[in-house]
């Protein structure tokens, strides 16, 4: 006798296969730097040959900081840079400072003009623009010092350098970088610890700048233990790019001072697939492996990550790299990056477009910045139809209606 279970039809989980047919036909053109690692290989070859130097080199953070690009001088032979972007590159430095890491160099694809990474790290024209503000979000105006920022009762951040691995063409702290690196003084970082001890609602510590992998090992170990001496601080948070732009910087000796002060957590910044290398994954792993719970906080930028399949690609990446993907930022209108803006709906679609078509870790919060210091506030879409005394009505991910008992 035939088992009847098989002979009911059951469509169920091809309908379930076909909900991401199309990620699964798109991916293949969205490569990772994992997946791209040979043509990267190719153009590495190519930036060491052109700057004299060797793998040793290469795989020391101060030789990629000392050797960064500042102009446009190796770019046209680097990235087949034509003579009238050069133009645009030399100029907009003059207003806008540009460096970026030999490393960071190796993963733009020449042949690309709209190539992702270029958009992040080159000057364009378009930069010129002055739409927007230098400030968009007060931080001048809801500063306690002059290195700190305080916007929400029981945390607050601390900018202790301007430093980058790379100036990224959207950083919304541009108007900080100045014409060069420092480090913020040690009298100066301890009035700031001072005010910490003294305001006990506080208990969440963000150190960023710039970027808070760029101050030294020694300057880094003696903030993280004079906040740790503080009993009311539970949490430090420190803001870094390195383990996308600079993923040398993350070095043994780095993380054995940071795992000495958990709990530790550190967020960066992938905005796209091509961003997670080998190099990438061995620092993001070196982190994990002490203890340290990585977040990711994407910018959604136009021409570089503005695609559902994209950001899917990427967040599915991430997770392997044990990197949490925890918000997708709307980006902020600052001068001179208006080339970057995108409409709220672009990020809707990308999160409609993740729920219940990847895994619920791979699901950020989308967020808005107001205004003027106005604080982050996330959007959804409207999962909600109807809410009454009794009964609540919901759409799910597939747009199937249906109720619940309130």
């Amino acid at each position: 006798m035939a088992n009847v279970n098989n002979m009911v039809p059951n469509n169920r989980f091809e309908l379930l296969k076909n909900e991401i047919l199309d990620y699964e036909t798109a991916k293949n053109s969205i490569l990772t730097g994992v997946e791209d690692y040979e043509r990267i290989m190719y153009r590495k070859k190519r930036i060491l040959e052109y700057l004299n130097a060797d793998e040793k080199d290469y795989q020391d953070y101060r030789w990629q900081m000392k050797n960064r690009f500042t102009g446009a001088k190796g770019l046209a032979e680097l990235i087949q840079l034509p003579d009238e972007e050069i133009c645009h590159v030399n100029k907009v430095a003059e207003k806008y400072r540009f460096a970026v890491s030999p490393y960071y160099l190796s993963l733009i694809d020449p042949e690309n003009h709209d190539c992702p990474i270029r958009k992040q790290s080159i000057p364009s024209a378009a930069e010129l623009n002055d739409q927007g503000e230098l400030d968009p979000m007060d931080e001048k105006g809801h500063a306690i010092q002059e290195i700190i920022t305080r916007r929400y009762p029981d945390r607050l951040i601390i900018k202790v350098t301007n430093v980058c691995g790379m100036f990224c063409r959207f950083c919304q702290r541009r108007r900080m970088i100045g014409e060069f690196d420092k480090v913020v003084p040690r009298q100066k970082i301890q009035k700031a610890i001072d005010y910490i001890a003294e305001n006990k609602e506080l208990r969440d510590v963000l150190i960023t700048g710039g970027d808070a992998f760029m101050v030294s090992d020694e300057m880094l170990g003696w903030m993280l233990g004079e906040l740790r001496k503080i009993k009311h601080v539970e949490i430090i948070r420190l803001g870094t790019r390195t383990p996308v732009t600079l993923p040398q910087r993350v070095t043994k000796e780095l993380v054995n001072i940071l795992k000495k002060y958990h709990p530790i957590f550190v967020n960066t910044q992938f905005n796209h697939p091509m961003e997670v290398t080998p190099e990438a994954k061995q620092a993001c792993e070196m982190l994990a492996d002490a203890g340290i719970p990585l977040g990711n906080q994407m910018v959604l930028l136009d021409g570089v990550n503005n695609n559902k399949f994209v950001v899917r690609k990427l967040n599915q990446a991430l997770l392997k790299i044990r990197v949490k993907p925890y918000y997708i930022f709307h980006p902020k209108k600052i001068k001179g990056t208006s080339h970057f803006w995108v409409k709220i709906e672009d990020g809707l679609e990308i999160m409609e477009s993740l729920r219940g078509r990847t895994s619920g870790l791979a699901i950020p919060t989308y967020i808005i910045n107001g205004p003027k210091g106005m604080g982050k506030t996330p959007i959804l879409p409207n999962y909600l139809m109807y809410l009454g005394k009794n009964k609540a009505a919901f759409r799910n991910w597939q747009g199937d209606y249906f109720e619940v008992d309130n």
